[in-house]
């Protein structure tokens, strides 16, 4: 059994980076998207959202390279969380480790 995810959409914020116990932490959101037709066969698009998270040298590489809105690749494995919040009520939230990156959006030229 393996635990593993791949996606592929776009940056819906521009990475966020900080130092935990000396090694950098990247996370930023992921918009993918489905196409369908409803039943009147009219075309409709639904939009996920998935919170990315990444450590390291990958995380790092993140911080360097990816913006806002960039079109990337992401495989890595699913993780479930829990927490308490303020009035006591456990709450839960899924975010992919990334383990691998790739870059799907054009290179910038200088003009």
């Amino acid at each position: 059994m393996e635990n593993h995810v791949q996606l592929i959409g776009n940056l819906g914020m521009t990475p966020e980076s900080k130092q935990i116990n000396n090694t950098l932490r990247t996370s930023f959101s992921l918009a993918t998207n489905t196409v369908y037709k409803d039943a009147e066969g009219s075309k409709k698009t639904m939009t996920d959202w998935h919170n990315v998270v990444a450590w390291g040298k990958l995380a790092q590489t993140m911080n360097e390279y990816l913006k806002k809105g960039d079109k990337v690749g992401i495989a890595g494995r699913l993780v479930t969380r829990s927490y308490e919040d303020t009035e006591g009520q456990k709450k839960y939230f899924t975010e992919v480790v990334a383990k691998d990156l790739l870059l799907l959006s054009k290179k910038p030229t200088d003009d």
